[in-house]
């Protein structure tokens, strides 16, 4: 029991349950061994004897801090999505997450070098817009998982869909309702944004639409599509827009209803992402979904086995996009 005016230590815990300290140790740090019944045990004694785990005390002396690190743009819904189901794969592996929140303040180096100072064994960077070079030296001082993108890079590992899949799963949908005016509204100069913009022009090609190509230059946010959505209304109106994400797709639709346009009887509009925006009642997108839950699963796979299982060569797992259907599409006036 617990010692008077003395707080309770691992050993109090150890003594009320009946096991050895070091397995009660092993339950605080959510690591393999303990069955869920002990697990049970160890933290309602923890509870009844008011005993807190000190975290920082025990990283300074643990040779492992079975941490991975998670780099997120917080303002995107995707970014969010798969960072939650990444969470509970490394909880199923015995792993805890520590995210880091990209911001306009923070950019990706700045939160790189945070997630390090914590000592995290691996990252799992989602969407990560550093240089390959970059990110290649980082895979040489720990196990690193790019997710969501393209790279070449001997050290690193790589889990995505295939985006210019995606994007033409999406022209290709758009010509079998009939359309022929069909714009696309890009990410920008990223890796991730040309990858869909290519896509989107061989669909066209493949087509024979090529002549037809047209490409507003934007990014992943709302107000990339507000914008293109200004530059739509003073030309030539396309009967389709593919927008190179949700979240632009979004200020698309927006500012063109705003204007009196119906989406989709005059202008139909596709994003990709399927983030809980494209979800809701009253967007209702068409777009592409990138399997977030599988993608989160091997990614902390392909961590684990580099920690754990001691795997060196670097794997590139690239899953197939999936097209989802919504009201934001319907054939062309």
């Amino acid at each position: 029991m617990a010692r008077d005016n003395a707080r309770p230590t691992m050993q109090d815990i150890a003594d009320k349950v009946g096991v050895s300290k070091a397995l009660v140790s092993l339950v605080f740090r959510n690591a393999a061994g303990p069955s869920a019944e002990t697990r049970q045990k160890v933290l309602a004694a923890a509870d009844e004897l008011g005993y807190r785990f000190n975290r920082t005390a025990a990283l300074m002396t643990a040779k492992r801090t079975h941490h991975i690190g998670v780099t997120i743009n917080i303002r995107n819904s995707f970014h969010a999505e798969i960072a939650e189901h990444i969470v509970g794969a490394a909880d199923r592996s015995g792993y805890q997450i520590v995210l880091g929140a990209i911001t306009p303040t923070h950019d990706e180096a700045r939160v790189i070098d945070t997630l390090l100072d914590f000592r995290c064994e691996g990252l799992l960077l989602i969407g990560p817009e550093l240089p390959t070079s970059a990110l290649a030296d980082l895979g040489h001082k720990l196990p690193v998982v790019v997710v969501g993108r393209r790279v070449s890079a001997k050290t690193v590992d790589v889990v995505r869909t295939a985006d210019g899949r995606g994007i033409g799963s999406v022209v290709d949908y758009l010509v079998e309702l009939g359309h022929r005016r069909i714009v696309h509204v890009s990410g920008g100069a990223g890796v991730i944004a040309a990858d869909r913009r290519t896509g989107y022009l061989q669909a066209l090609r493949r087509h024979g639409l090529e002549d037809e190509a047209r490409v507003i230059n934007g990014d992943f946010t709302e107000s990339a599509g507000i914008a293109a959505a200004q530059s739509i209304l003073r030309g030539k109106r396309p009967t389709a827009v593919v927008c190179a994400n949700d979240r632009s797709a979004v200020g698309l639709v927006d500012a063109l209803r705003r204007h009196g346009v119906d989406v989709p009887g005059e202008v139909s509009v596709t994003g990709y992402d399927d983030s809980m925006l494209a979800r809701l009642g009253h967007i209702d997108l068409t777009t592409v979904s990138q399997k977030p839950a599988d993608q989160a699963d091997q990614a902390v796979n392909a961590v684990v086995s580099r920690l754990d299982g001691g795997r060196a060569d670097a794997q590139s797992v690239v899953l197939v996009p999936e097209l989802i259907r919504r009201t934001t599409t319907a054939p062309p006036c």
